[in-house]
């Protein structure tokens, strides 16, 4: 039987996770999903580039919300500045494809620094938000609201 004990990068219940290898030219990789968005997230150390889509991250994501939840990965791991990001994003609109991102980014970090995990998992970063939009019934206005019932 094997014990694990507890360490600075490490919890008593949850052992450190191994450190993933790169890809072939150096880069690593995790997906994040947000209701119908997907999103494609790599990681390399660099000197804090970050492309979505091909376009600068601010003219991708132009609501200051949106920015401030993808970088907070960044600054709450201490790694702004210091990884070279590039995303490609698909489906839904921007607030999903933002988290969808954000999820991403999370992943790709732990994957390239395992001792961040309780850091990420504390602020809630790993974890998908499986929220979707309910879809429309038969017999009803939308997905719950029914047609107007008359007694009368």
């Amino acid at each position: 039987m094997t014990t694990f004990t507890a360490t600075p990068t490490a919890t008593a219940s949850r052992p450190l996770r191994a450190q993933q290898p790169a890809d072939r030219f150096g880069w690593w990789w995790a997906t994040g999903r947000r209701k119908t968005s997907t999103a494609r997230v790599r990681v390399k150390p660099g000197k804090g580039e970050i492309l979505v889509n091909e376009r600068p991250f601010e003219q991708f994501f132009v609501i200051e919300r949106d920015r401030k939840n993808i970088m907070a990965v960044l600054d709450k791991t201490g790694m702004k500045g210091s990884l070279d990001v590039r995303c490609t994003c698909a489906g839904g609109g921007v607030t999903g494809q933002a988290g969808a991102m954000q999820l991403a980014l999370a992943r790709a970090v732990l994957a390239f620094e395992p001792t961040q995990e309780t850091v990420l998992r504390e602020q809630s970063m790993l974890t998908r938000d499986a929220r979707k939009v309910e879809r429309k019934k038969y017999g009803q206005a939308r997905a719950r609201r029914r047609f107007q019932f008359s007694k009368r």
